[in-house]
Protein backbone atom coordinates (compact mmCIF):
# COMPACT_ATOMS: atom_id res chain seq x y z
CA UNK A 1 0.00 0.00 0.00
CA UNK A 2 1.48 3.40 -1.07
CA UNK A 3 1.16 6.27 1.55
CA UNK A 4 2.58 9.55 0.54
CA UNK A 5 3.07 9.90 4.25
CA UNK A 6 5.32 7.41 4.47
CA UNK A 7 7.11 8.71 1.51
CA UNK A 8 7.58 11.72 3.59
CA UNK A 9 9.28 9.96 6.10
CA UNK A 10 11.43 8.58 3.48
CA UNK A 11 12.34 11.91 2.39
CA UNK A 12 13.44 12.91 6.34
CA UNK A 13 16.63 10.67 6.02
CA UNK A 14 17.97 12.37 2.31
CA UNK A 15 19.68 15.59 2.58
CA UNK A 16 17.44 18.16 1.86
CA UNK A 17 20.35 20.95 0.58
CA UNK A 18 20.46 20.94 -2.68
CA UNK A 19 21.78 23.76 -4.32
CA UNK A 20 20.29 24.31 -8.51
CA UNK A 21 23.04 27.09 -10.11
CA UNK A 22 21.27 29.98 -11.30
CA UNK A 23 24.01 32.06 -11.56
CA UNK A 24 23.67 32.88 -14.94
CA UNK A 25 20.28 33.74 -15.05
CA UNK A 26 20.63 36.40 -11.69
CA UNK A 27 23.47 37.79 -14.01
CA UNK A 28 21.27 38.38 -17.03
CA UNK A 29 18.33 39.57 -14.60
CA UNK A 30 21.05 41.98 -12.93
CA UNK A 31 22.06 43.01 -16.54
CA UNK A 32 18.38 44.03 -17.57
CA UNK A 33 17.36 40.75 -19.48
CA UNK A 34 13.40 40.95 -19.71
CA UNK A 35 13.87 36.84 -20.71
CA UNK A 36 15.87 36.02 -18.24
CA UNK A 37 13.72 37.99 -15.51
CA UNK A 38 10.58 35.54 -17.06
CA UNK A 39 12.45 32.84 -16.25
CA UNK A 40 13.01 33.64 -12.71
CA UNK A 41 9.27 34.99 -12.35
CA UNK A 42 7.20 31.76 -14.05
CA UNK A 43 9.60 29.88 -12.04
CA UNK A 44 9.01 31.02 -8.96
CA UNK A 45 5.29 32.75 -9.32
CA UNK A 46 3.42 29.94 -8.33
CA UNK A 47 5.12 28.53 -4.78
CA UNK A 48 5.70 32.01 -3.70
CA UNK A 49 1.69 32.41 -4.24
CA UNK A 50 1.42 29.22 -2.41
CA UNK A 51 3.70 30.40 0.68
CA UNK A 52 1.82 32.93 1.21
CA UNK A 53 -1.59 31.63 0.94
CA UNK A 54 -0.49 28.75 3.17
CA UNK A 55 0.01 31.94 5.63
CA UNK A 56 -3.19 32.96 5.72
CA UNK A 57 -3.12 35.61 2.95
CA UNK A 58 -6.11 36.21 1.30
CA UNK A 59 -6.15 35.08 -2.77
CA UNK A 60 -6.47 38.77 -3.72
CA UNK A 61 -3.76 39.81 -1.80
CA UNK A 62 -1.11 37.21 -1.94
CA UNK A 63 -1.65 37.81 -5.53
CA UNK A 64 -0.80 41.23 -5.03
CA UNK A 65 2.08 40.86 -2.46
CA UNK A 66 3.86 38.37 -5.36
CA UNK A 67 3.48 40.99 -7.98
CA UNK A 68 4.37 43.31 -6.04
CA UNK A 69 7.80 41.38 -4.95
CA UNK A 70 8.98 40.79 -8.45
CA UNK A 71 8.44 44.41 -9.00
CA UNK A 72 10.83 44.86 -6.49
CA UNK A 73 13.34 42.68 -7.96
CA UNK A 74 13.07 44.11 -11.28
CA UNK A 75 13.46 47.92 -10.08
CA UNK A 76 16.30 46.75 -7.78
CA UNK A 77 18.31 44.56 -10.00
CA UNK A 78 21.34 46.53 -10.06
CA UNK A 79 22.11 45.70 -6.67
CA UNK A 80 21.27 41.74 -6.93
CA UNK A 81 24.10 39.71 -5.34
CA UNK A 82 24.72 36.88 -7.78
CA UNK A 83 26.58 35.02 -5.10
CA UNK A 84 23.30 34.79 -2.71
CA UNK A 85 20.42 33.31 -3.61
CA UNK A 86 17.56 35.58 -5.64
CA UNK A 87 14.74 33.11 -5.45
CA UNK A 88 15.53 33.70 -1.14
CA UNK A 89 15.72 37.42 -1.67
CA UNK A 90 12.74 37.31 -3.38
CA UNK A 91 10.90 35.38 -0.32
CA UNK A 92 12.53 37.30 2.41
CA UNK A 93 10.80 40.22 0.11
CA UNK A 94 7.56 38.64 0.11
CA UNK A 95 7.56 37.68 3.64
CA UNK A 96 8.14 41.31 4.82
CA UNK A 97 5.81 42.80 2.95
CA UNK A 98 3.21 39.93 4.70
CA UNK A 99 4.04 41.22 8.17
CA UNK A 100 3.60 44.55 7.31
CA UNK A 101 -0.20 43.58 5.76
CA UNK A 102 -1.00 41.58 8.83
CA UNK A 103 0.31 44.73 11.21
CA UNK A 104 -1.93 47.06 9.24
CA UNK A 105 -4.85 44.99 8.65
CA UNK A 106 -6.96 41.91 10.02
CA UNK A 107 -6.70 39.64 6.71
CA UNK A 108 -4.61 36.81 8.56
CA UNK A 109 -6.90 34.28 9.46
CA UNK A 110 -5.89 32.50 11.84
CA UNK A 111 -7.95 29.59 11.49
CA UNK A 112 -5.68 28.37 8.38
CA UNK A 113 -3.82 25.57 9.40
CA UNK A 114 -0.52 25.69 7.17
CA UNK A 115 0.59 22.31 8.31
CA UNK A 116 -3.01 20.61 6.94
CA UNK A 117 -1.92 22.46 3.43
CA UNK A 118 1.44 21.57 3.22
CA UNK A 119 0.90 17.72 3.82
CA UNK A 120 -2.42 16.83 3.87
CA UNK A 121 -3.19 12.95 3.44
CA UNK A 122 -3.59 11.85 0.08
CA UNK A 123 -7.01 9.59 0.51
CA UNK A 124 -9.89 11.98 0.53
CA UNK A 125 -12.33 8.89 0.22
CA UNK A 126 -15.48 9.28 3.40
CA UNK A 127 -14.11 5.99 5.38
CA UNK A 128 -10.11 7.22 4.68
CA UNK A 129 -7.42 5.25 6.19
CA UNK A 130 -7.28 5.15 10.48
CA UNK A 131 -3.46 4.07 10.17
CA UNK A 132 -2.88 7.02 7.82
CA UNK A 133 -4.48 9.53 9.58
CA UNK A 134 -3.40 8.65 12.57
CA UNK A 135 0.32 9.18 11.16
CA UNK A 136 -0.10 12.66 10.01
CA UNK A 137 -1.26 13.49 13.24
CA UNK A 138 1.72 12.47 15.09
CA UNK A 139 3.97 14.40 12.42
CA UNK A 140 2.18 17.06 12.62
CA UNK A 141 2.70 16.95 16.32
CA UNK A 142 5.94 15.71 16.15
CA UNK A 143 6.90 19.26 13.93
CA UNK A 144 4.39 21.38 16.22
CA UNK A 145 6.65 20.18 20.19
CA UNK A 146 9.77 22.01 17.99
CA UNK A 147 11.66 25.20 19.24
CA UNK A 148 10.12 27.77 17.01
CA UNK A 149 13.67 28.32 14.95
CA UNK A 150 13.84 24.57 14.82
CA UNK A 151 10.06 24.37 13.09
CA UNK A 152 10.71 27.39 10.75
CA UNK A 153 13.69 26.09 9.54
CA UNK A 154 12.44 22.90 8.86
CA UNK A 155 9.02 24.37 7.11
CA UNK A 156 11.38 26.22 5.12
CA UNK A 157 13.82 23.20 4.08
CA UNK A 158 11.50 21.03 3.92
CA UNK A 159 7.99 22.20 2.64
CA UNK A 160 9.40 24.96 0.84
CA UNK A 161 12.30 22.75 -0.36
CA UNK A 162 14.50 25.66 0.55
CA UNK A 163 18.33 24.79 0.10
CA UNK A 164 20.58 25.33 3.45
CA UNK A 165 21.88 28.23 1.76
CA UNK A 166 18.77 29.52 0.72
CA UNK A 167 17.17 29.17 4.50
CA UNK A 168 20.07 30.69 5.83
CA UNK A 169 19.98 34.02 3.68
CA UNK A 170 16.34 34.05 4.62
CA UNK A 171 16.85 33.80 7.98
CA UNK A 172 20.16 36.11 8.02
CA UNK A 173 21.99 33.47 9.90
CA UNK A 174 24.63 30.85 8.98
CA UNK A 175 24.94 27.88 7.21
CA UNK A 176 25.82 26.12 9.88
CA UNK A 177 22.99 27.49 11.98
CA UNK A 178 20.67 25.67 9.24
CA UNK A 179 22.23 22.35 9.36
CA UNK A 180 22.50 22.75 12.67
CA UNK A 181 18.57 23.07 13.42
CA UNK A 182 17.49 20.62 10.60
CA UNK A 183 19.75 18.06 12.07
CA UNK A 184 17.62 18.31 15.84
CA UNK A 185 14.98 18.96 13.52
CA UNK A 186 14.91 15.44 11.87
CA UNK A 187 16.34 13.83 15.27
CA UNK A 188 13.18 14.86 17.01
CA UNK A 189 10.93 13.68 13.86
CA UNK A 190 12.90 10.12 14.44
CA UNK A 191 12.28 9.78 17.87
CA UNK A 192 8.91 10.99 17.59
CA UNK A 193 7.55 9.22 14.67
CA UNK A 194 9.36 6.00 15.75
CA UNK A 195 6.93 3.90 17.65
CA UNK A 196 3.86 5.13 14.89
CA UNK A 197 5.99 4.34 11.71
CA UNK A 198 6.66 1.32 12.63
CA UNK A 199 3.39 0.08 12.71
CA UNK A 200 3.98 0.92 8.33
CA UNK A 201 7.23 -0.64 7.68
Amino acid sequence: MELNILHLLLVLAASLDGDSDEYAVYIKIKNGDPKAFKEFFDAHHAELFRYLSRRGVARDAAEDLVQKAFVYVWEHRAKIDESKSLRAYLFKIAYTRMLNLFRDTDKFNQDVDVFEMAISPASTEPDGNINQQELHLALKSAIEAMPNKRQQVFRLCFMQEFSYKEAAEFMEVSVKTIENHMTLALKDLRASLSETAENYL
